[in-house]
């Protein structure tokens, strides 16, 4: 797959709790997912319910600072893998510069690291 991000992405170990913006008639369980990679544009991420292909969702993002950041996502790629997987990409819709920020100066961490 060819490379399409701007800015570097980033492991953690956090979940995303998620409700579908786009459909009131869903109930808006909170479903953990597991978390791919982070940038300040997006998340990468498993779920194991299928979202629908351009769909907000709203977020709850544990950081590595044990701080949560407010968010919402919009789904731009979706693969569903057979197994009841599914592998999501998303870009952040509105994200205050402030939870940018928070994004941005632990990647500027993980790049002093890598060297």
């Amino acid at each position: 797959m060819q490379e399409k991000r701007r800015d570097r992405r980033m492991s953690l170990s956090a979940k995303l709790f998620i409700k579908n913006m786009n459909d009131d008639s869903v109930k808006a369980d909170e479903v953990e997912i597991e978390v791919l990679n982070v940038s300040k544009t997006g998340v990468g991420f498993i779920s194991h319910i299928p979202l629908s292909m351009g769909a907000v969702y709203e977020t709850h993002l544990k950081l590595w600072t044990d701080e949560v950041i407010h968010a919402f996502l919009k789904v731009v790629r979706l693969e569903d893998n057979g197994d009841g997987r599914y592998i999501c990409g998303t870009i952040f819709m509105g994200l205050p510069e402030m939870n940018a920020k928070r994004i941005e100066i632990y990647e500027m961490l993980n790049r002093i690291d890598d060297k």
